[in-house]
This record gives structure tokens, C-alpha cells and sequence, in this order.
């Protein structure tokens, strides 16, 4: 069984996040959805709000499983015995930071590859701040989230 994590902090969820998801799926047996706790973010959503949305948004996915964890990645992986991390690149700018990661990674859990996958065409310009910052101002957003996670976000600024 070749499992995967798929760590991040998914505040919230968006259609590229999806995308990786499948793509990874296509790729690894078992995916270990992980939702960091990452001290030095402060998310628009608690850790449970975001595990429920990509849950709702992944419920026809019988081989992924959705977590929350804090901590090394390292450990995570190392608990999971999994074969690999998948990290989405969307840009040059985004590979510099995840080289570093996967180098690292690679130092602390040696059996486990970082694998970069790039998302489709049309979400490569995706990134959930940038989501939240056009639902602030009750953009329409409709087409980079699911639809919960589009009522959950106007909800959140106070639209619905």
C-alpha cells in the first residue's frame, strides 16, 4: 500500500487543492489529507471548520483520510510509514520555499520522497488568501471553491 500525505493548511479548501488531490490519487494508493496547525498563520478557520469542509468536499474519496496534526511533518510521515509527501507548485516563486522543505524532509524521514505536482492550467493562479481576500469584499468566488466552501466563506464575512 503506497500511502501519501498531503499536508497544508487548507484555510480553506479550493478546486486547486482538489485538483492535487486527484492527481495525487492517481499516483498513490492511500492519501493522508493533513491540516497543519502552523503557529505562524492565522487562519480565518479553525482547525475543525477546515477538516469538516474538505471532508464534505472529498466524501466520495474512500482512499483518503482527513487529519489534523501538529508538529514535523517528519514525524507524521514517519508515523504514516508513507512513501511520499505531495506538495503543489504553482509557480517558480513557490519552488524556491518547497526545495528547501523537501530537502529537509528528506534529512529527517530518508525513505519518504517529496513528490512536486503542478495543478491544472486553470488554478495555477489559486491560493486560498487570495480567495479569501475577493469573499472579504463578496466577490463572486464560485468558481475556485466548492459550493460549501463558498457559503461557509460569505457566511464567515457576514454575506449570507
Amino acid at each position: 500500500m503506497r500511502v501519501s500525505i498531503y499536508p497544508g493548511s487548507f484555510d480553506p479548501v479550493t478546486n486547486g487543492h482538489l485538483d492535487l488531490i486527484r492527481r495525487g490519487l492517481c499516483l498513490f494508493d492511500r492519501m493522508v489529507i493533513a491540516i497543519a496547525d502552523n503557529p505562524d498563520k492565522r487562519p480565518l478557520f479553525t482547525g475543525e471548520q477546515r477538516l469538516e469542509m474538505v471532508r464534505s468536499t472529498v466524501k466520495d474519496l474512500k482512499e483518503v483520510e482527513i487529519i489534523l496534526f501538529s508538529g514535523l511533518l517528519a514525524d507524521l510521515v514517519n508515523e504514516r510509514q508513507a512513501c511520499a509527501i505531495i506538495r503543489g507548485v504553482r509557480a517558480v516563486s513557490d519552488f524556491e520555499f518547497e526545495f528547501q522543505m523537501a530537502l529537509m524532509n528528506r534529512r529527517l524521514a530518508p525513505q519518504t520522497e517529496t513528490v512536486f505536482l503542478m495543478p491544472s492550467e486553470k488554478y495555477t493562479y489559486l491560493s486560498s488568501n487570495l480567495i479569501k481576500d475577493i469573499a472579504r469584499f463578496n466577490g463572486d468566488i464560485g468558481a475556485f471553491v466548492p459550493e460549501m466552501v463558498r457559503k461557509e466563506l460569505q457566511k464567515k464575512f457576514g454575506f449570507l
